[in-house]
């Protein structure tokens, strides 16, 4: 019965790992991690950015380290939360700070089609299909690929539509006889 309702205060807040070995580990995993989906996981991002989707599941994660007693305090979970968060405030602000940082961690758009025409080696480097690609057009109200100016695809995986003015001026041009 004691058991029940004993705690180890001591055991809950003082760290039994080395402080500097919690912010190494954080800080190697954080940055591994950003660099991996940075260049292998853009298309999958969706609407969220990277970062944003790295943090949460590092937050997570090192939370449930925390909470699931596998680091031996609840200090060294939160510092480890801590410095996760450290870190993605850190690559932001850089980011905004130096365009050449900028540069590194939100790549340029890759343009997916132009003047109507696919260009099938953006579309294999970002691993999208042409039915991929023709539905993404159709999601946003695009029937044909005359009436697409520019495709690209952005730095969280979106993929932005510039539709052809001249296919769109063309229609209106058209009057009924009468």
């Amino acid at each position: 019965m004691d058991k029940l309702f004993s705690i180890d205060w001591p055991g809950l807040w003082i760290p039994t790992h080395s402080i500097a070995e919690v912010v190494l580990r954080g800080s190697l995993m954080y940055l591994g991690l950003f660099i991996l989906m940075r260049f292998f996981m853009k298309r999958q991002a969706g609407s969220f950015s990277l970062s944003d989707i790295l943090l949460i599941v590092l937050i997570a994660d090192a939370a449930q380290n925390g909470f699931s007693k596998q680091y031996e305090s609840v200090t060294e979970g939160l510092l480890l939360v801590l410095t996760i968060v450290a870190w993605d405030f850190a690559i932001d602000w850089l980011a905004h700070k130096s365009q050449i940082f900028n540069k590194f961690v939100s790549p340029p758009p890759l343009l997916l089609v132009r003047e109507g025409k696919m260009l099938r080696q953006n579309l294999r480097q970002e691993l999208i299909t042409p039915e991929e690609m023709m539905s993404q057009l159709r999601q946003q109200g695009i029937g044909k690929l005359a009436q697409v100016k520019r495709a690209y695809m952005e730095s969280d995986g979106q993929i932005s539509i510039i539709r052809n003015d001249a296919a769109e001026s063309h229609k209106k041009r058209r009057k009924p006889a009468g």
